[in-house]
């Protein structure tokens, strides 16, 4: 095999930066090995990947929701690391005098999206009803004294676009990209909905540019666990072919993402500018929604408690049918690779500049 596949979600991640900052292009040029995007195949079946992780040879760090929902469907991956990068998770409104108290919004419809044409999980749809979930439990709001309404949508897919001919295909659905949360927005403006679940940079982008009311944050629940969500933590997977052939170069990845994150710790200000233009939001918006610092949480690991939230979302996922099967969380994770490559970074580090 001459080339390594990956995929990543517009995301603050550090195999994110990893890969365009061009180094693990640097590091496989002398085994002649190609470092190529799902995203600009050229095959349907391999772009749809991205969700499915079906692709030999391939890493993917990004929400939870599919790496959690492809493995539930059988797909053979590891987790091998998580980052985990708090962010802004809210619930708004455009009505200036509602509060969150269980009197005032008895019967407010809650907005929850819905995909109408996808064959894979309607990962929109899980974040904002675990959001929404999480939000209330923080507000000691009752989830079961609201009424959920739905947001029907078609967001464009990997598996449904076809690119003009001249045109990379990763750059031509960039370009195709609508606003992330679009359809919440026009359900307030719409008075579809009266209160939506936004997050991220662009959750906090939509929520200035309405002049929303936040109602309430993730910020106020203490318990970490319950921030959890598609964003919370970011797992790294690798197929198990390319981990069973080749463990060698799944070190080698890990090594170099690694040092991403010793990379980013220095360089604070290029960090806000990268997670700027992969969540085409302004580098305000990426201060606010992830935090003065985003740039200490860019590493990667095997936290307990992460792993632990992680484990109780996916319990969450199989609860609310959005994961066809449960599965052996602790089996799915593989420490070996980690531990491999914190070996190798002791006897030669790479140096980033």
């Amino acid at each position: 095999m001459s080339r390594i596949w990956y995929t990543r979600c517009p995301a603050p991640t550090p195999f994110g930066i990893t890969v365009q900052k061009g180094w693990l292009q640097e590091e496989f040029a002398a085994d002649g090995i190609d470092i190529k995007a799902l995203q600009d195949a050229d095959d349907v079946l391999i772009r749809r990947s991205h969700f499915t992780h079906s692709q030999p040879w391939s890493f993917r760090q990004g929400g939870n929701i599919p790496a959690l929902w492809a493995r539930a469907q059988g797909s053979d991956t590891r987790l091998i690391g998580l980052s985990w990068v708090d962010e802004f998770q809210a619930l708004i409104t455009l009505d200036r005098d509602l509060t969150l108290a269980p009197a005032a919004i008895a019967r407010r419809r809650f907005g929850l999206p819905r995909n109408t044409h996808s064959s894979v999980v309607d990962f929109h749809r899980a974040t904002a009803l675990r959001g929404i979930s999480s939000l209330l439990d923080a507000a000691d709001v009752p989830f079961n004294g609201i009424d959920l309404v739905d947001l029907p949508h078609t967001p464009r897919g990997l598996e449904d676009v076809k690119p003009p001919d001249e045109a990379p295909i990763g750059e031509w659905l960039a370009s195709q990209r609508t606003h992330e949360f679009a359809r919440e927005a026009q359900a307030l403006l719409r008075g579809e909905a009266d209160i939506v679940f936004v997050k991220g940079a662009t959750g906090l982008d939509i929520a200035n540019l309405l002049d929303a009311r936040i109602l309430v944050e993730i910020g106020a629940q203490t318990n970490r666990q319950a921030h959890a969500n598609n964003g919370t933590p970011r797992p790294l997977t690798v197929d198990a072919q390319l981990l069973r052939e080749r463990p060698d170069l799944v070190e080698r990845v890990l090594s170099r993402t690694l040092a991403t994150g010793d990379w980013a710790q220095a360089n604070p200000d290029e960090v806000t500018a990268y997670i700027a233009r992969e969540t085409r939001s302004a580098e305000h918006w990426v201060q606010h929604a992830y935090g003065a610092n985003l740039h200490r949480q860019l590493t990667i690991g095997l936290d307990p408690d992460a792993l632990a939230a992680l484990a109780d979302f996916k319990t969450f996922l199989f609860r609310w049918g959005f994961i066809p099967a449960d599965f052996d969380f602790d089996q799915w994770v593989d420490p070996a690779p980690l531990a491999a490559a914190l070996r190798r970074r002791q006897v030669s580090q790479p140096v980033l500049v």
